[in-house]
């Protein structure tokens, strides 16, 4: 009984490392998880291929989704490339080209399926006259590098519009053109609203962005777009304008409903863009309204985040885990800050301000008691099912983790399970701890960007490891003929 146990635990332990490695994110670096990505497909082609499908629906980072589809494309396994194959047609023209690029760059392969796969991707898109000019307005670049890379010939429309630069009297990239020519800040955004001309195309075509044109440009951006440029935006002084401004907080306002939105690029965009009060709580809703729709913490979670000195990181990131959890968390939440002393942390709300402000005084100083908090709820006799640990593992003074785990396993006969979200210069010191105690334990490794946070939360809301695992393996492979219903722009971390 006990080598089947130890067997399975391992075979948990080596899908949930491939599933957890996912929070790893260099944002914008395909090369850079190609080597997490080769590993992973050699170590368990079957789980890859139902990660990869079930990460295209429930993932929040671009580039992993590209990887994902362009090592589907590329591999040998049955029903990776059909897999593949269908996966390709959801992404926007920039992706595709990012896909096609991976692949023959960093996998040196570009099996002829793949291009039947973009053939078909180009042409579907070309008989859609109307989609396709939209495309070519916002993808121009990528479209015809997809056409002109895989040798692909374009249709006489396509030709037109990316190769001899003469579009079609009344196309979209006609009627940019016409912009161009035109001086009257009315026309121009009669134009702008009546061919729903994209911010970026029009900003690189007029010379000065009036009011009128402004107002005519918010009325034709996606919720996403609006947060995109909200730093470009504000350099052309839309936030000085009442009018101008009421419409960008509208638009910020149906994000929180925009299943295209990124959870974690509105939070962002109000750092970067160092926007006023109002719209940051507004766009801070929008975080806050998309991770809700990933499901609900049932579980009391206790939150220990590192203190100790070089531990500035740490703090940072607790924070915004903080944030993110306390808003689908049905259960309690206990939050600790520690150093070789816990400091429990209490907030007056669920939003990353407030947050911020119940963290105000938490600094990275002193030595480090991984267990310290852990005591806290021993001596309480506090239970809590599950545990997210933020640290670099450096655990060096007593209590440590495992002897504090141990006592509280024993005191309270409960065994919670435990995510250490590891940052800066790991080391494995609580890993080694708890696994010489027997205890699973899983470890996410955060040395990218905040938009893959969201990653965390599939570990906190399922019941159990196993059933987040089966839950993967039941994502059925899409065929040619057979894909998921999806929206073409899948949401990413754009």
């Amino acid at each position: 009984m006990t080598n089947m146990t130890t067997m399975t635990n391992t075979e948990r332990d080596l899908r949930l490392e491939l599933l957890n490695s996912l929070l790893a994110t260099p944002h914008r670096e395909l090369a850079q998880v190609a080597g997490l990505h080769r590993s992973m497909v050699e170590r368990d082609p079957r789980f890859y291929g139902h990660l990869a499908v079930w990460y295209q629906h429930s993932g929040d980072v671009r580039d992993h989704k590209e990887v994902f589809t362009g090592n589907l494309l590329t591999s040998d396994f049955d029903g990776h490339r059909e897999a593949g194959f269908a996966l390709l047609q959801q992404f926007p023209p920039y992706e595709v080209a990012r896909i096609v690029d991976f692949m023959k760059q960093v996998r040196g392969k570009m099996p002829r399926s793949t291009r039947t796969a973009v053939t078909v991707y180009l042409k579907q898109r070309e008989k859609n006259v109307p989609a396709f000019d939209r495309a070519a307005l916002r993808n121009h670049t990528a479209l015809k590098h997809l056409y002109a890379t895989l040798r692909i010939k374009p249709g006489e429309r396509a030709d037109a519009v990316l190769f001899k630069d003469t579009p079609p009297i009344g196309s979209p990239a006609f009627m940019v053109k016409q912009l161009a020519k035109t001086d009257s800040p009315a026309a121009q955004a009669e134009l702008i609203v009546t061919h729903k001309i994209p911010y970026t195309v029009a900003v690189g075509t007029l010379k000065q962005l009036t009011p009128a044109v402004l107002v005519a440009l918010i009325d034709v951006m996606t919720p996403q777009e609006t947060i995109n440029n909200l730093k470009s935006l504000k350099a052309r002084g839309a936030f000085d304008n009442a009018e101008v401004k009421a419409l960008i907080d509208a638009k910020v306002e149906q994000a929180q409903h925009d299943g295209r939105v990124s959870a974690y690029k509105a939070l962002v965009a109000a750092e970067a863009a160092e926007l006023g009060e109002d719209t940051r709580a507004r766009l801070e809703a929008v975080t806050n309204a998309q991770v809700r729709q990933r499901g609900s913490i049932r579980k009391s979670t206790a939150l220990f985040v590192d203190k100790s000195s070089s531990m500035s990181a740490a703090i940072e990131l607790g924070k915004r885990i903080a944030a993110m959890i306390s808003g689908i968390c049905e259960a309690e939440l206990t939050v600790f800050a520690f150093d070789t002393l816990p400091y429990e942390i209490q907030s007056t709300g669920k939003t990353p301000t407030e947050w911020e402000k119940a963290f105000k005084g938490i600094t990275s100083n002193g030595g480090t008691s991984c267990g310290s908090a852990l005591e806290v709820l021993r001596l309480r006799k506090q239970i809590v099912e599950q545990i997210v640990l933020v640290t670099d593992e450096g655990d060096n003074t007593a209590p440590m983790f495992g002897t504090a785990y141990e006592a509280y396993r024993a005191t309270m006969n409960h065994a919670p399970d435990v995510v250490i979200v590891r940052v800066g210069g790991a080391s494995e010191e609580v890993q080694h701890q708890m696994r010489g105690k027997g205890a699973l334990v899983e470890t996410l490794t955060f040395s990218g960007d905040y938009y893959a946070l969201p990653n965390l939360i599939p570990l906190l809301t399922r019941p159990n490891r196993l059933e987040l695992l089966m839950e993967i393996m039941a994502t059925p492979l899409p065929t040619r003929t057979k894909q998921p219903e999806q929206p073409e722009q899948t949401k990413t971390s754009d």
